[in-house]
């Protein structure tokens, strides 16, 4: 433990003319225990403490359902669907998928705020809603990006759904450069 250094005093206690002054010598302490009940205290902090709990969105959704009537519906004109592709692209079509994809639309990050906050500007509160689907493509950066993007422009209604095969099909075509499905390729 502790020690204490006293030894070189004479004379206890006497003092007055003819008493020789000793040297006083400075008190030592031994801090070799200190640091190992310092150890014991960082071992028993670091294994009673709880490790940092991984950050991860939540997400609520309905439960899904077969009957017809208990289905969530949507008017046509209200709905904007936004499909996520690769390298940050994003297509947009408002209301149902032509079948000569004329309302099919690509944009981007920078622009799809201002698509959707005219959307909802445009559009009845009680039946806009914005349908999210990413591609197999997508990242899931992109996806949480988008996710953002209906919070920071105030969209109460919105789904994450898969694609169906025609707009996957759209989505392929689009950044392959080539026709879309159903229409007639160009003739020279």
């Amino acid at each position: 433990m502790a020690e204490m250094d006293t030894s070189g005093r004479e004379g206890k206690g006497k003092k007055g003319p003819g008493v020789k002054k000793s040297k006083k010598l400075s008190t030592r302490v031994d801090l070799t225990p200190m640091v190992d009940l310092g150890f014991l205290l960082i071992t028993f902090f670091i294994f009673t403490t709880t490790m940092s709990q991984p950050t991860s969105m939540r997400l609520f959704l309905p439960k899904d359902t077969e009957k017809e009537e208990e289905q969530n519906k949507i008017k046509e004109s209200g709905a904007l669907s936004i499909m996520l592709g690769k390298d940050n692209a994003i297509y947009y079509y408002e209301g149902t998928l032509l079948p000569d994809g004329s309302n099919f639309k690509t944009t981007n990050f920078k622009e799809i705020r201002e698509i959707l906050i005219n959307k909802k500007r445009t559009t009845n509160p009680e039946d806009f809603v914005v349908v999210i689907k990413p591609s197999p493509e997508s990242t899931y950066k992109n996806t949480v990006d988008m996710l953002d993007e209906m919070t920071i422009s105030e969209i109460k209604r919105y789904a994450l759904v898969d694609l169906f095969d025609i707009e996957l099909q759209m989505i392929r075509a689009t950044e392959s450069g080539g026709p879309m499905p159903g229409q007639q390729p160009a003739t020279p």
